[in-house]
């Protein structure tokens, strides 16, 4: 049995084209921080190297430095001194003789090899090397990693951890990066309630707004809650113009699908231009996107499951553009279901999942748990979403699935 309407409704990758094609970086305000502040952030400006790394040959083990022709005629040298870490040998390896040394520390002149401690044999001032060796063995050259001027990180890089370490090593102390992308941030529906608060019959508490809050501090955005809006025109409307106002861009969640989008489609279509999709994804299905006084607007379905599902999918990437980045392909991987999946053709099924590796290595993924789209325990259970092709049907166990390992928005399994 195929999904109702299932051609009526628009694939994933026509609405990403669509939104991504009309939005461009809003972030053009740069800052200068220092780089235990930079993790994180995006460079405004690339980052070029005012030095070579490493900055000079140095060895890559512990041993003995040495000519390799030496050993050639005799296989065992003088040992005339010592070069280690940041105390070099001053003087020059000439024929005949070899010095010890340590990792990481300089090449003297006239040497071109080292030969690691466990191959050579130590009596008094005579090293015996018990190994052939050749010109170039174990030496690490000045510039091999990085070269003077080489840009080492592009404007529009996001700033990782590892990042930070290849920054001090070139001796860069500032970084020049974007502001932050403001978000504003709302959740839409009578029936909603904040935690903490008693409830009425009818009642539920409002968790999207307090995950996508988490999410996007995680993400270092500056986010600008506008709280629980109610169902009615006026207090949309003011939610929408402020978020217009203060916001690079407006997430809301709730009220976008058919029967109970009344209030929140008129005020849209009153403040810009926005369209209501019926996306070919599950869950998720409405989806709303369009602009608001040219601030992009992205309306998420009410459902928890389905409002985290299209943030990550749908709204990551946008706020990447945003931010002066280029979306990055979410990577996809082949696993073995080790149950059967039920699936109906109409829609690409995002299906929570848990993977593991089993005694054999193979890649295993099993369902979560319970699929419903209100379901915030499909997702709490989970480390990686099944990635169910839009016409297939149900997968039998022991078929090959791709999958999508969660990031740490989603999980901290992951």
């Amino acid at each position: 049995m195929t999904d109702c309407f299932s051609k009526d409704l628009l694939g994933v990758e026509q609405a990403m084209d669509y939104m991504l094609s009309a939005l461009s970086p809003v972030t053009t305000e740069s800052q200068n921080i220092t780089l235990e502040q930079a993790c994180g952030r995006i460079l405004s400006e690339p980052v070029r190297s005012d030095l070579a790394i490493p900055p000079f040959d140095n060895s890559a083990m512990d041993g003995y430095a040495l000519r390799a022709a030496d050993l050639k005629q005799n296989k065992t040298l003088r040992l005339i001194g010592r070069s280690f870490a940041g105390e070099p040998f001053e003087g020059s390896i000439e024929a005949g003789h070899t010095i010890r040394i340590m990792t990481g520390a300089v090449i003297p002149k006239g040497a071109d090899a080292v030969v690691m401690q466990e191959n050579c044999q130590a009596e008094a001032q005579n090293i015996t090397f018990n190994s052939a060796v050749k010109a170039g063995d174990n030496i690490r050259r000045c510039g091999e990693d990085i070269q003077s001027g080489d840009i080492v990180l592009p404007q529009g890089h996001k700033i990782s951890p590892v990042d930070i370490g290849l920054l001090a090593s070139l001796g860069v102390a500032e970084v020049s990066v974007y502001r932050p992308l403001r978000i504003a941030l709302f959740s839409s529906g009578d029936e909603l309630v904040l935690p903490g608060n008693p409830l009425k019959p009818g009642q539920i508490y409002d968790s999207n707004r307090a995950a996508l809050r988490a999410m996007l501090e995680k993400m270092d955005v500056e986010v600008i809650d506008l709280g629980l809006i109610a169902d009615d025109k006026h207090s949309l409307r003011e939610a929408m113009l402020q978020g217009a106002q203060t916001a690079d861009g407006i997430i809301s969640s709730g009220g976008v699908s058919v029967g109970e989008a009344d209030y929140t489609k008129e005020v849209l279509e009153q403040l810009g231009k926005v369209n209501f999709w019926k996306l070919a994804i599950k869950p998720g299905k409405p989806f709303a996107f369009g602009k608001i006084e040219d601030c992009p607007f992205f309306g998420l379905p009410g459902n928890p499951v389905s409002a985290l599902v299209t943030f990550h999918q749908l709204v990551l990437p946008a706020l990447a553009v945003l931010s002066g980045r280029m979306p990055q392909q979410a990577l996809r991987i082949t696993a073995i279901s080790s149950e059967k999946l039920k699936k109906r053709p109409g829609r690409m099924d995002l299906q929570r999942g848990f993977c593991w590796q089993d005694e054999n290595g193979s890649l295993m993924v099993r369902s979560s748990g319970k699929q419903g789209s209100s379901l915030l325990t499909s997702i709490s259970k989970a480390n990686c979403f099944i990635c169910l092709p839009r016409d297939s049907g149900d997968v039998e166990a022991g078929a090959n699935v791709q999958i999508q390992l969660f990031d740490g928005l989603l999980s901290s399994k992951s």
